[in-house]
Parts: C-alpha cells; sequence; structure tokens
C-alpha cells in the first residue's frame, strides 16, 4: 500500500471519528433542549482541533514508516486520481447542501440547515478520501 494511500485511510478514520464526536454531542444537546441544537463555535473549534492534532500524530507516524515515499511529489497517476476523487466528492458536498436547503424550506430551522451542511461537508471529504482509495485500487 502506497503512502498516499495510507494516509487516504487514516484520514478516514480520522474524519470518522471526530465526525461522531461531534454530532455524539450535537444530539445529545438537542436532545436536553427538546430542538435542533444551535451551532456552538466552541463545538466547531474542537473538531477542527481534533482533526488537526490527530492528523499531525498518525501522517507523522505513516511518514516515519514509509520513508522518501512521504517526501515524494505527486505524480501524474497521483494527480489524476486526486483531482477525480475531489470532483465527485463535490457532488456529495452539493447534494447535502440542497438537501439542507430544502429540509428549511419546509421546517425553517437554521440550526438544522447549518447541522445538514456541516455533516455533507464531513462526508464529502470522506467522500473524497474513500474514492481515492478506490480509484488508488482500481489501478487509475
Amino acid at each position: 500500500m502506497s503512502f498516499r494511500e495510507k494516509s487516504a485511510w487514516a484520514m478516514i478514520f480520522i474524519l470518522f471519528s471526530a465526525g461522531a464526536y461531534y454530532f455524539n454531542k450535537i444530539i445529545g444537546i438537542s436532545h436536553a433542549l427538546g430542538e435542533t441544537a444551535p451551532p456552538i463555535i466552541s463545538l466547531v473549534i474542537s473538531y477542527v482541533i481534533l482533526i488537526v492534532i490527530a492528523s499531525i500524530i498518525i501522517m507523522a507516524a505513516i511518514a516515519g514508516t514509509s520513508g522518501r515515499e512521504a517526501n515524494q511529489p505527486a505524480d501524474e497517476r497521483d494527480r489524476l486520481i486526486i483531482d477525480k476523487a475531489g470532483h465527485w466528492s463535490g457532488y456529495i458536498l452539493a447534494a447535502g447542501a440542497l438537501a439542507g436547503i430544502f429540509n428549511y424550506s419546509v421546517l425553517h430551522d437554521g440550526n438544522l440547515l447549518f447541522h445538514i451542511v456541516f455533516a455533507s461537508l464531513m462526508l464529502s471529504q470522506i467522500g473524497e478520501y474513500v474514492f481515492q482509495i478506490i480509484l488508488y485500487r482500481r489501478g487509475v
């Protein structure tokens, strides 16, 4: 498995774990309030900090085991895979944003709109790494 594929697997794990942490907190707060929790900036900041710290630690460990491969720039195949995965993950983001807007037009809940769009952003990033792994495995 290449360094880029290992890092994609690691980022899927990190993003999924951080997203589960975030939405576990939001669901708990929503149940306590009896309505959708408002966006909480400190929770969003802790989500971002969790991702950054976990990424640094895990990527350093992967880079330490990969040697020179970690320092090499992306070749043509890597750039093509990254571009395709980013393109496809954009559809996930667009679908989530449209779902949030549709939901807002029906329920008029701005807090839920924020959380749906934020979730689609999370899923889009996870999807990008999933697509990268699929394309690496297919040999694109």
